[in-house]
């Protein structure tokens, strides 16, 4: 059993101050497979005065010198995809299609943001004015367990391409998968200071990132609750922050639909990463004129879907990444029943032939109406509520009733018809028929799924400050 025990601060591999182990799993066997000694607030302190020493000269290299930078990333971090993919489904469990996805992307977004630079002007005139965009400062970045490398390279990306140097504070429970990473990254040989690698937990490594006065941006990704956190301890400094945060996605499914495509992609959709995803669309909208044909089809897909150990290529769903979310799901399940909801299939416990890890039977509940608690709460597994309307009004009515606003779908065999719909729904993206991934969009939410945006321009923008020179 191995014991990660170093964190990356100014360019070097460090032992914690910290003294705290955290003990890591295999979510597949329940079994302990490692530990991780985690940072404190001194190792806070030390990777921010790290990042602030650097800042004065990273900030001042040239858009080639980034550009660079970026490909040197892409060039360090992608021979390492298989070793990344192997932590991810140690560690967490993820299937097969999205640890693929991950990986690949790890490497990719220093690409996709080296792109957007190239086209991009630091500089314009407007008016009498010279208007230049600065970078913020020393940046923190928190990131979650549900795709860890994936969001900490996203994350430097936008900040190196803009000329911020980076705290980065994984979550905990990805240390395996960080420390494959620490080391490809390392490789790139950055100059020291500009990123910053400290494991810790939240309210501890992450508190004192988000209220540290040398600390200019705090950008997160993980839940709602969490969020509101950061920006209370943000405010009192004015941090600039992009929070992206939870989802409960509406995935419409308009009358003129072809379901034959439209059930297995709301499967997909709503059961991808395992549920464990900010963007799943967990609610999906069915006309009541095609109901009985949907359930029929949606029941049969959601019994093919399989469940288990993502060493298997064919599986779908993998297990919860811990006991803590397992019980979290489980107590939804069993909610959803007391609110007066049906089992469509699935429910509570471990599916058929599982009798170890943290696996949750795919479930979908009827009779669901809108006000319920399991179609108002991020659940975060693979739990879906199927709400029926009446026209079309109703079903965008119904999407918009909630307090998230991340990712919305729309299934139509009438492409302008999907695009209507689309331009009514009250969320940062809205996939029609199942779209590709655009790396170059992009990415946030509306209402409580956060503030800000991430990846292309807009993401590179969020790490600027516009300075105004009048002569």
């Amino acid at each position: 059993m191995r014991t990660l025990d170093k964190i990356y601060i100014d360019g070097q591999f460090v032992t914690p101050h910290g003294e705290e182990l955290f003990d890591l799993f295999n979510p597949a066997t329940e079994e302990q497979i490692g530990q991780v000694r985690l940072g404190d607030a001194e190792d806070a302190r030390a990777a921010v005065a790290a990042a602030k020493r650097a800042f004065p000269a990273f900030s001042h290299t040239s858009k080639a010198e980034r550009i660079a930078m970026l490909h040197r990333l892409h060039d360090a971090v992608a021979p390492h995809a298989e070793a990344l993919a192997a932590a991810m489904v140690a560690e967490y469990g993820a299937p097969a299609y999205f640890v693929d996805f991950s990986a690949r992307r790890s490497a990719s977004v220093f690409l996709d943001m080296a792109k957007t630079l190239e086209d991009f002007d630091f500089s314009q005139t407007i008016g009498r004015a010279e208007v230049t965009l600065q970078p913020l400062g020393v940046v923190a970045a928190i990131t979650p367990w549900n795709s860890n490398y994936g969001f900490i390279c996203g994350k430097l990306a936008g900040a190196i391409a803009a000329g911020c140097t980076v705290v980065i504070k994984p979550s905990e429970m990805s240390a395996t998968q960080t420390d494959v990473l620490m080391q490809a990254l390392h490789e790139a040989g950055l100059p020291p200071g500009v990123f910053n690698i400290v494991n810790g937990r939240g309210d501890v490594v992450g508190a004192e990132l988000s209220s540290h006065p040398d600390i200019a941006k705090v950008t997160f990704t993980g839940s709602t609750a969490v969020g509101r956190t950061i920006l209370r301890a943000a405010s009192e400094t004015m941090k600039r922050v992009t929070l992206e945060l939870g989802g409960k996605g509406p995935n419409i499914i308009l009358e003129d639909a072809d379901l034959e495509a439209a059930i297995p992609t709301a499967a997909m959709m709503g059961f991808g990463n395992s549920g464990q995803a900010c963007v799943a669309g967990t609610r999906i909208l069915a006309p009541k004129s095609r109901l009985p044909e949907i359930l029929e089809r949606l029941k049969t897909t959601v019994a093919a879907v399989k469940v288990g150990d993502t060493t298997d290529p064919s599986v779908m769903i993998g297990p919860m990444v811990s006991r803590k979310q397992w019980d979290r799901v489980q107590g939804y399940i069993r909610l959803g029943q007391e609110e007066g909801a049906q089992l469509l299939i699935g429910g509570e416990g471990r599916p058929d032939g599982l009798d170890r890890g943290w696996f949750v039977r795919p479930t979908v509940f009827i009779g669901v109406t809108n006000d319920m608690r399991i179609a108002r709460e991020e659940i975060f597994g693979p739990v879906l509520s199927v709400i029926p309307f009446e026209n079309e009004e109703e079903a965008i009515a119904i999407a918009n009733d909630t307090i998230y606003g991340l990712q919305a779908y729309v299934a139509s065999s009438d492409l302008a018809h999907a695009r209507a719909v689309a331009d009514r729904l009250e969320s940062g993206r809205v996939v029609i028929n199942g779209a590709p991934h655009e790396p170059l969009a992009p990415f946030g939410g509306f209402k409580q799924s956060g503030i800000g945006r991430e990846y292309g321009r807009f993401g590179l923008e969020a790490y600027l400050e516009p300075r105004a020179v009048l002569a």
